[in-house]
């Protein structure tokens, strides 16, 4: 063996390490999320349909609202909901951890793909001695 072939195989060796270490680090950040929602919250403001109501003001229409609104997908049926101000808080956080725990799957998943292509280099370095 040389030395640039053990040179090679520390690299592997710490590269799984760090990949292992990440990957722990995700998992203990996935613990601490707290409650989920998918989906999005959006400001919606409308017109009414009185004639005489401010939404209709031919100068200076004044639309009613903000209305919160929630939308999302879950098991392939979308739905949308209303929000009501007091409800509007909680749910940001549940929808931003939901987001979070995508992000970090996603991080987890590619990084299980990583750590699978450098074990398989490692094998193949080390089965070619």
């Amino acid at each position: 063996m040389t030395d640039t072939d053990s040179y090679c195989i520390a690299i592997g060796v710490l590269s799984v390490t760090r990949l292992q270490q990440r990957i722990a680090r995700l998992q203990g950040e996935l613990l601490e999320l707290g409650p989920l929602h998918p989906g999005s919250i959006t400001e919606q403001y409308n017109v009414c349909g009185q004639p005489r109501c401010r939404c209709k003001d031919p100068k200076k229409p004044q639309k009613h609202g903000p209305y919160y609104q929630l939308s999302f997908t879950w098991r392939g049926k979308s739905s949308t909901r209303f929000l009501r101000p007091e409800q509007l808080e909680e749910m940001r956080e549940k929808v931003a951890n939901y987001r979070r725990l995508r992000e970090l799957v996603n991080e987890w998943v590619g990084l299980g793909v990583e750590l699978e292509r450098a074990k398989r280099a490692r094998a193949k370095r080390h089965d070619g001695d």
